[in-house]
């Protein structure tokens, strides 16, 4: 998807009724993860495509429900956001691209960024909260 041709609903509509078939979860928590091309934010177009996954963390893979795939985070540093608000008021991830980043000691690290969305996660609710993982690397 990209983010002019915003399908995380029919993702996530799609998802929920089957997450119940995953085996091995490790609590309630959802993840919303994203994979870039390396140069995607180097130079940014909002109608170029990346690749969206819904899903779940799990201890093993076996078991692995028809039609779903697996996929490893790799490990690393990330810096982590806490974002209260409605899911697509974008203002936390604004202040981590415009202001927060290029003012730190780090850039951006060719890793998944993802979203974990716990108990507190209520989607469009201006109360939900989430927290963000962009994944980081220091400056050279």
């Amino acid at each position: 998807m990209s983010h002019v041709n915003n399908r995380t609903g029919e993702l996530w509509r799609s998802f929920m009724p089957r997450r119940r078939e995953i085996a091995h979860t490790l609590g309630q928590d959802l993840i919303s993860l994203q994979q870039y091309d390396p140069d995607y934010f180097r130079h940014f177009d909002p109608s170029r495509s990346f690749i969206k996954w819904a899903g779940a963390e799990v201890s093993a893979f076996d078991h692995l429900p028809e039609g779903m795939q697996t996929l490893v985070i790799p490990g690393g540093l990330y810096a982590i956001f806490l974002h209260k608000g409605a899911s697509n008021d974008n203002s936390t991830f604004e202040y981590i691209f415009s202001q927060w980043l290029p003012a730190s000691d780090y850039i951006l690290a060719h890793r998944p960024h993802f979203e974990r969305l716990g108990a507190r996660y209520k989607n469009l609710d201006p109360s939900s909260e989430e927290d963000i993982y962009i994944p980081i690397e220091p400056r050279r």
